[in-house]
């Protein structure tokens, strides 16, 4: 997934020359994934290059395009960039629906949440929804890629009677190979029988 960045170039103002010169001519800074989900951004210019690869890790570039990694924090970024921050759209909302064994039927507790999802879903500008099908290792791994696509189907066309709209939502399948919790061959994993709805 590509880093949030935040990337700033300071106006150029003829007639006050030596302001200028003190001012970077940008900056980056590195924002946070969704999840705490690791991320890195290289920043290169014709004098040089540094990694960012920490939240809210930030430099400045100046107009000679030297760069220089600078100190910052949330509060900073926040203090600095509000107008920007709020342009940012939302983190995904995620969901886990859960299957009974071989089926695309969905557990009565994972069919319960449904209307949490609708609900999510029609709170968004966007309202978009990825669904992520996946089984657990029982079977062939052929029977699997189709039963997930089966299950992120069945979850799809539940959504649509509901009266969410069917172009809004992406169904996929991935078969046994994301489990979320390893297993060997052939070992039945109720946990990984499941799909993953991401609301956005």
């Amino acid at each position: 997934m590509t880093p949030f960045l935040i990337r700033w170039a300071s106006p150029m103002v003829a007639g006050i020359l030596c302001v200028a010169c003190a001012q970077p001519a940008g900056r980056v800074v590195l924002l946070p994934q969704p999840e705490g989900r690791p991320s890195a951004v290289s920043v290169t210019s014709a004098a040089g290059q540094t990694e960012l690869n920490t939240p809210y890790a930030a430099a400045e570039i100046s107009r000679k395009g030297e760069i220089e990694p600078v100190r910052s924090d949330e509060a900073a970024v926040r203090k600095r960039y509000p107008d920007l921050l709020r342009l940012m759209p939302p983190s995904a909302q995620r969901f886990t629906l859960n299957f009974q064994p071989g089926t695309s039927d969905l557990t009565p507790e994972s069919l319960a949440e449904l209307d949490t999802v609708v609900a999510a879903a029609r709170a968004r500008s966007g309202g978009e929804i990825v669904i992520v099908g996946h089984t657990d290792r029982q079977g062939a791994a052929d029977a699997n890629d189709a039963l997930s696509l089966r299950r992120a189907n069945a979850i799809r066309e539940l959504l649509v009677s509901k009266g969410f709209r069917a172009e809004l939502i992406d169904p996929v399948g991935r078969g046994e190979r994301e489990p979320l919790v390893p297993t060997e061959d052939d070992v039945p994993e109720p946990r990984n029988r499941r799909a993953e709805v991401f609301v956005r």
